[in-house]
């Protein structure tokens, strides 16, 4: 795509997070709220919503107390932002790129950046979120929320998922190794690939999350040859429904009756929240202790690593000269049988 003075917004997405402890019980109630999170009529879901919140909040912020009282997500996505501001005006100085950030729960929310990108009246939009793996319950409902909000000028462009990009797979690469060569290349160690788990009925309805989480660890396992004992598992569960299973707490405890130390990479994250910092570095970190699975050692997540921004970079851009609205970045196509990713329902102008 020629540039002569183009102007291109690429919006990035993420969940949020309670930006201080007042914005503990509203975060949660926006949460739960969306019917991607809670499948039940509005009479129903929204107070359901504002009780669990009620319920959840002390629990929720002493969490976000470990961290400081408030969560680190806005910030380490403004860093990706201004990181990926940079390379894309490194790579295309004939383009004028800007890129804004829409939080699903949390601000800004869509409905205030929309208003940013119209005000910038930008010929081009790129819809980027920062969910690798395609879900129903992060990335279709963050573009849904954008589609009702935004009314300004562009063409847009989605990018639905990149669960094999090279970047994203070379960045989670090398955190892992310089993590285990850092604590002495440790022998005889399990590499776990925790991604945030999933109701099991979710994928069982054609959501591709477990298949490119799968695909993701894949790919990452093969850069790490000397890391050759494996598995995948998911974390966060919540509810009495059955989620995606082994769940990571299950692993650890595993390990630790092999005898067997672990080290666990936040597969499915690309920032640093309450789930890798407190879930991760805290509460499985207090079961591995528990049960003797020693060394017990945590992968950061890619954030500003390079290989990840230059793949975000990649994506923007090849996203420009696309005719079709919705589809994937890097060398991924879901299987047959999971139509409910972006690039089985995919949008044409």
């Amino acid at each position: 795509m020629k540039g002569n003075g183009v102007k291109v917004a690429v919006v990035l997405f993420n969940l949020g997070g309670p930006d201080g402890p007042a914005a503990v019980r509203p975060f949660l109630a926006n949460l739960f709220r969306d019917p991607a999170i809670i499948d039940l009529p509005a009479v129903a879901r929204i107070p359901l919503a504002k009780l669990i919140a009620r319920r959840r909040e002390k629990a929720a912020q002493a969490n976000y107390d470990l961290m400081g009282g408030a969560s680190p997500l806005l910030p380490e996505t403004q860093a990706q932002a201004d990181a990926l501001e940079a390379r894309l005006k490194a790579r295309r100085p004939d383009v004028e790129a800007r890129v804004f950030i829409a939080m699903r729960y949390w601000k800004p929310f869509a409905a205030e950046t929309a208003r940013a990108v119209a005000a910038f009246a930008p010929d081009e939009i790129v819809l980027l979120p920062l969910y690798p793996q395609y879900s129903t319950t992060t990335t279709a409902s963050s573009l849904k929320d954008w589609r009702a909000a935004y009314k300004g000028p562009g063409r847009s462009r989605a990018v639905c998922c990149y669960p094999t990009a090279g970047g994203l797979v070379e960045a989670h690469a090398q955190a892992i190794r310089r993590t285990w060569e850092r604590a002495g290349a440790p022998k005889g160690l399990r590499l776990l690939f925790s991604a945030h788990g999933l109701p099991q009925k979710v994928v069982d309805a054609g959501d591709p999350y477990q298949a490119q989480v799968e695909a993701t660890a894949g790919r990452i396992a093969a850069r790490l040859p000397e890391l050759s004992d494996w598995r995948v598992c998911y974390q966060s569960r919540v509810g009495p429904l059955k989620w995606l299973a082994p769940s990571t707490d299950e692993e650890v405890r595993r390990a630790g009756a092999e005898g067997r130390g672990v080290l666990v990479a936040p597969i499915a994250f690309v920032s640093e929240h309450v789930e890798t910092l407190v879930e991760l570095d805290h509460e499985y970190a207090r079961t591995a202790h528990e049960v003797g699975c020693r060394p017990y050692l945590r992968a950061p997540t890619p954030t500003v690593s390079e290989p990840f921004i230059e793949d975000l970079a990649e994506a923007a851009l090849g996203a420009l000269g696309r005719t079709d609205r919705t589809r994937p970045y890097g060398p991924w196509l879901c299987p047959v049988g999971l139509g409910k990713c972006g690039c089985h329902l995919e949008e044409r102008p």
